[in-house]
């Protein structure tokens, strides 16, 4: 059902016409796609997360400062939580991967680049404290509410320790760069003049230089082949001008994707738990072979996989 003080406000401010729902996101806020004969755009409905409507506009502005394509804000209404934006139509990356991934993913590894040059001033931090919090989302929801485990004391200390490792790390490598948090191929579209376009960033943070990277490459809704994984994630090493040999970057890469898709397990499950997004449910297995194959790359966390594995 679409909220009648939505159409009120589109209404008051002259843009009143037939509303289309389109896909949703994680999140609780809504989109429309507007069509009438004098305007046209997509409307997002935040009325559930109005305090989300302040960081989406501030963050936009941001990322347009840096020179990252992003959706034109029309006009917003932050008592309502409400914005009118730019249609960007409905291509994403995730529809034309296939298409060419020399192309694509050159475009996105470009707009990454851009997009850690952000203003961070006042976002908040992918610290210690924070890492091991989204990390710990996987016992919760993933292993006790959505499998039904309860871990006895050595497994309990198995993971704990494990989290640490993953923890100290990710903190080795370069910090303090302006952080998507969701740079994936669902959250990058293709507007009219074929430019790629950043959507679904409000929840920026400030942290490490591969977090974006390992979200793009490892994404959990489309594989890549591990070649081209790696490949990809060294010519970003290259573009970027990180004075770091190949082993190196792609210990930070890995360590720094362990620690999100751990995150994710929790994330999906909670989705489908809490939110009723089932759909999510789907995506575990992708999110979990990313774990294991990874995990398996290093000794130190044989106790992690195993426990993973025995699950």
């Amino acid at each position: 059902m679409i909220n009648q003080k939505l159409e009120e406000w589109l209404e008051q401010i002259g843009c009143e016409g037939e509303l289309e729902p389109v896909a949703a996101d994680a999140s609780f806020r809504k989109y429309y796609r507007l069509k009438s004969t004098m305007h046209s755009g997509i409307v997002m409905d935040a009325s559930a997360q109005k305090e989300s409507v302040m960081p989406f506009i501030d963050i936009e502005h941001r990322l347009y400062e840096a020179g990252v394509r992003v959706a034109k804000i029309n006009t917003f209404n932050l008592e309502e939580g409400f914005i009118f934006m730019e249609d960007l139509g409905n291509t994403h990356l995730a529809d034309v991967i296939n298409d060419d991934i020399e192309l694509y993913y050159g475009k996105a590894i470009e707009s990454l680049i851009k997009m850690q040059n952000v203003e961070t001033e006042g976002l908040p931090a992918y610290d210690e404290e924070f890492l091991r919090f989204e990390m710990d989302l996987m016992k919760e929801w993933y292993l006790e509410k959505h499998l039904g485990l309860t871990l006895d004391e050595t497994q309990e200390k198995i993971l704990s320790a494990a989290l640490e490792t993953i923890t100290a790390e990710v903190l080795t490598q370069p910090q303090g760069v302006f952080v998507h948090r969701d740079y994936h191929s669902r959250n990058l579209m293709f507007g009219c003049t074929d430019d790629l376009v950043v959507i679904d960033f409000q929840d920026a943070h400030v942290g490490a230089v591969t977090y974006d990277l390992v979200s793009l490459l490892r994404d959990v809704y489309v594989e890549l082949n591990p070649r081209d994984v790696e490949r990809l994630a060294l010519h970003f090493r290259d573009m970027k001008g990180l004075d770091v040999d190949d082993e190196t970057f792609m210990r930070w890469f890995d360590f720094m994707g362990l620690q999100r898709h751990i995150k994710i397990l929790g994330i999906f499950a909670r989705l489908a738990i809490r939110d009723g997004k089932e759909g999510y449910i789907k995506n575990i297995p992708l999110t979990m072979k990313y774990i294991l194959d990874v995990g398996a790359k290093y000794p130190e966390l044989k106790g992690l996989i195993d426990l993973l594995k025995s699950v």
